[in-house]
């Protein structure tokens, strides 16, 4: 697999771990890191080998403060607009990513850092991680996502407070928000339940888990169908080997050999 500067990835039992790897800077998101972001998402969408992925931060402190302030000060409205459209589209990959991807969140994840998480299917959290958009209080705005996605999952009325205070909360705060999905005690244990999580999703049929994906994501698509979204892959399901072979193991109670066919 590609080595890159900024991530370090690791692909044990079909799961592929990608690690923000610069744990000195708080794990910036800066464009290097975005491009190998992007980069490394496309092999997971590519790789038959790679099943499911998790995204978390290097170190103890942080899984992402957002983006690199030195790199902020050099943008303009040219640039600042292809920066956020860079990161829009790569988080956008892991978003309509057909293999599940899950967010283990350690320490801080601020700004582009959260946005990033907000963009994973799942996420779970330590109960040391601090999220937040502070983007405002540096006189800017999050720009790869975040103020679309935090209104999907909140609501207009609790999204505005957040991104306009710019006030951070806690991962029990985010958990009853319904923005976490899982709150554990330490960082080891966050991997941990990552994996036993993303094992259980990936004994189910593959055809069905990127169905399902499709499904819900369209359910926030006002461009979209959901309904004839839903009929379509559930068309798809019905032709497929994976459901012949669900319903013989059902019948024979033993466990399913799911193939993606």
């Amino acid at each position: 697999m590609e080595k890159f500067k900024t991530l370090h990835t690791d692909l044990e039992e079909d799961i592929l771990t990608i690690t923000l790897n610069k744990p000195e800077k708080a794990n910036p998101l800066t464009t290097q890191t975005i491009n190998e972001l992007r980069t490394i998402i496309q092999t997971v969408y590519d790789d038959s080998n790679i099943k499911s992925a998790i995204i978390t931060g290097a170190g103890e402190e942080s899984f992402s403060v957002g983006a690199d302030l030195h790199e902020l000060q050099e943008l303009h409205e040219i640039n600042g607009r292809k920066f956020s459209e860079n990161g829009q589209e790569t988080f956008a990959l892991i978003e309509n990513c057909h293999k599940p991807i899950l967010a283990a969140i350690n320490g801080y994840a601020l700004g582009g850092g959260f946005e990033l998480a907000l963009a994973c299917h799942l996420r779970i959290a330590s109960e040391e991680a601090v999220f937040g958009f502070p983007q405002v209080i540096q006189g800017i705005i999050p720009g790869f996502g975040g103020t679309q996605r935090l209104t999907y999952l909140l609501g207009k009325t609790r999204a505005l407070e957040l991104v306009l205070t710019g006030d951070t909360f806690s991962a029990i705060e985010a958990k009853e928000m319904g923005l976490i999905n899982h709150v554990v005690s330490y960082k080891e244990a966050v991997i941990k339940k990552s994996r036993e999580i993303l094992n259980k999703i990936m004994a189910n049929a593959p055809l069905a888990v990127g169905a399902l994906i499709n499904c819900i994501n369209a359910a926030y698509n006002p461009e979209v169908d959901g309904y004839q979204t839903e009929a379509n892959a559930f068309a798809n399901c019905c032709k497929s080997e994976d459901l012949t072979e669900g319903i013989e193991a059902f019948i024979q109670k033993r466990t399913p050999r799911f193939q993606g066919l």
